[in-house]
């Protein structure tokens, strides 16, 4: 059961062209979100689709494939684990993100 303490699994659209950025030490990181929808009848029999947005984290070999196959719109799968920072603005304004940091790609759809 300690492998379920920390595990994200999401299917979803990539919504942006993912942000490659090498490093300084020679790693490579990939930042970019992807959307999940829901779909269900409201009250009055109305279709609504509640769309998510998740920001996903992903380095080294990871990092790579997705610069080389993940374009803004593709469908696909992801595993890893949440993770929430803060760090300061150019106004000096304290913010938080939560992000995904992927572990596991899987390239779906055409």
């Amino acid at each position: 059961m300690s492998t379920l303490r920390n595990t994200v699994q999401l299917i979803g659209h990539v919504g942006n062209e993912p942000e490659i950025v090498n490093l300084e030490s020679g790693k490579k990181l990939a930042k970019f979100s992807i959307a999940t929808n829901e779909s269900y009848k409201n009250s009055k029999g109305e279709k609504i689709t509640d769309t998510q947005w998740h920001n996903i984290v992903a380095w080294g070999k990871t990092a790579e494939l997705v610069e080389n196959y993940v374009p803004k719109g593709k469908e696909v799968g992801i595993e890893g684990k949440l993770t929430s920072r803060s760090y300061e603005d150019k106004d000096g304004n304290k913010r938080y993100i939560t992000e995904v940091v992927c572990n596991e790609l899987l390239l779906l759809g055409k």
